[in-house]
């Protein structure tokens, strides 16, 4: 079924977008809570009369969209997560890990719209990672993970150097 859309639906399109969506969702899903209407003639009509309307609304999209993309990529996010001595991290950096960091920072960012390469960072480094922003410009953030020393380094430390001060003493008898 073709559809006018009165407001942006996730996965679907933008206020004054025309789509064809299944009967079945428009019926249960769009027309009850108004988020669009049928294509015709005179929702044609109405939708041309908000032209401007729309397209002032986009262009703000766009403006939010550059001015994130300038605040993110001046960024160099510095996460501290428990590794081993080797480098090799105790679990992984996610999307999930950069979304809730965004959110403790003050910004909005979905965790879908950040890509990682290789979906996961396992490691001690220095790493880039893309954030999807609107109209397909992306923000590319550097990152730097740094491992954590989780004590059970310097306890296995401070336990070999209690065995070695016991086979250095000689026993007095």
């Amino acid at each position: 079924m073709k559809v006018i859309l009165n407001d942006d639906v996730k996965h679907v399109g933008e206020m004054g977008d025309v789509k064809n969506v299944a009967d079945g969702y428009y019926r249960n899903y769009l027309f009850p809570r108004g988020l669009a209407v049928p294509y015709n003639k005179e929702t044609v009509a109405f939708f041309e009369g908000k032209k401007a309307e729309i397209e002032a609304r986009k262009e703000q999209k766009r403006a939010e969209s550059r001015s994130t993309k300038e605040k993110l990529e001046a960024m160099n996010i510095e996460l501290t997560v428990p590794a081993a001595a080797n480098g090799k991290l105790f679990g992984a950096v996610t999307n999930l890990t950069l979304a809730n960091y965004f959110a403790a920072n003050g910004q909005d960012i979905e965790r879908k719209r950040i890509e990682i390469p290789g979906l996961t960072i396992k490691a001690v480094g220095s790493y880039t990672f893309k954030v999807h922003l609107y109209e397909g410009a992306i923000a590319e953030v550097k990152l730097s993970v740094k491992g954590q020393d989780d004590g059970t380094q310097k306890e296995e430390s401070k336990k070999e150097a209690a065995k070695e001060e016991a086979k250095a003493e000689p026993k007095a008898e």
